[in-house]
């Protein structure tokens, strides 16, 4: 398992368009890909889930990729987080 933590840094928090864009992303991966908030996880490929968070800006989320292209997700949406986030 691979995993990171972020903090949001956009203003308006995980909304719908780069909640969209995660969820797009992950599918993309064979690796099963979570995004945390104070204890609650859920699958980042589930639109609704993840905005179901309510991340807003300032908070820390935890990224986690399990699979066997691990490596290769965590850093990919690490890049998306750090580009869009």
């Amino acid at each position: 398992m691979k995993s990171f933590d972020y903090i949001i840094k956009d203003k308006i928090g995980i909304h719908a368009r780069p909640a969209g864009m995660l969820a797009k992303a992950a599918k993309e991966f064979r690796s099963e890909i979570f995004i945390e908030k104070n204890g609650k996880r859920v699958s980042l490929a589930k639109l609704m889930q993840v905005m179901s968070l309510g991340v807003k800006c300032g908070d820390t989320v935890t990224v986690s990729a399990e699979g066997e292209d691990e490596d290769i997700a965590s850093e990919r949406i690490r890049e998306l987080f750090s580009e869009n986030l």
